[in-house]
């Protein structure tokens, strides 16, 4: 009797286990989702200022669904895009990202890259992930520089180590990125310092959420800064969260809208809408694009 209920026992976990991974693959990682926060950050008396925040796309051909979804939401009418990087993840997606994001190029935008705008995903274990100190490998080129030129063509503010100022709601809009710090590629030095007097609102972007990055960012005064790379734990323990954010930011802040510590300025990090092509799934963590109201302090 004992050894019938150990079998038993075994073909019921088996069964869930088999089951909730055909859910995490098959259908929460389609289960596209629009995260809306207001972030208070505007003088008073300011009329709200609408960000979309698109991060980690990491597309795929043939990827009809996620690119018909992304192109929707040009409906949302934002003032500003910002793309948080890691958009590709084969040498032959870059038509369907541009697929996905035309319908908002006629909106004014910016965008800084990710690790996988450059070199493809590798297969990994993936419990790697919960090792903070596992080595990082990379797979084959991408067309970097085809992305890169299709978003400047679109009127888009490359932000990779770079400082500009955008136009957009009627607004005069500072802005300051890096390159992804997860692999070393920022250089926010060369564009530090502090807020413009002049600007309505200042913005900081960055791929990787990277302590040394925000924090630089925040003592210059950047009111919101923007970021992806979590994907907000991808496989998250409910009623507990994220298990790891692949870099040192907080599990606690692996996706939405925070306080960054010790300073006035607000982070949002996006959960994005990809996952990686090896691992295609995605549990208590739907993917996810935000759009984000500014409103009066």
């Amino acid at each position: 009797m004992r050894k019938r209920s150990l079998i038993s026992a075994a073909a019921t976990l088996t069964a869930l286990g088999g089951a909730t991974l055909a859910y995490a693959s098959l259908v929460e990682r389609n289960m596209f989702t629009l995260r809306r926060f207001d972030v208070p950050v505007l003088e008073p008396d300011s009329e709200p200022l609408r960000i979309l925040h698109l991060s980690d796309l990491h597309m795929m051909p043939g990827q009809r669904r996620k690119q018909d979804w992304v192109a929707a939401l040009g409906g949302t009418d934002p003032d500003l895009v910002v793309v948080t990087g890691d958009n590709l993840s084969d040498p032959e997606a870059v038509p369907g990202v541009l697929r996905a994001l035309d319908p908002l190029l006629g909106v004014p935008g910016a965008f800084v890259f990710g690790s996988n705008d450059y070199r493809g995903p590798v297969f990994k274990n993936p419990l790697t992930y919960l090792m903070p100190d596992r080595e990082y490998v990379q797979g084959v080129d991408l067309p970097t520089d085809d992305l890169r030129a299709a978003l400047v063509d679109g009127g888009w503010a490359d932000l990779n180590n770079a400082r500009t100022v955008v136009k957009a709601g009627g607004r005069s809009i500072e802005m300051a990125g890096v390159d992804d710090p997860h692999i070393d590629r920022d250089d926010y030095p060369s564009v530090a310092g502090p807020i413009s007097p002049g600007a309505d609102l200042h913005l900081g972007v960055t791929h990787t959420p990277a302590s040394r990055v925000l924090d630089a960012m925040a003592a210059d005064g950047f009111a919101l800064m923007l970021a992806g790379h979590t994907h907000g734990g991808q496989v998250c323990v409910p009623f507990v969260g994220a298990l790891t954010t692949n870099c040192d930011l907080p599990t606690s802040m692996a996706k939405g809208l925070h306080r960054w510590p010790g300073s006035d300025s607000w982070l949002h990090v996006s959960a994005g809408l990809g996952t990686h092509p090896t691992a295609p799934i995605r549990f208590a963590c739907r993917p996810e694009a935000s759009l984000l109201t500014l409103i009066p302090r």
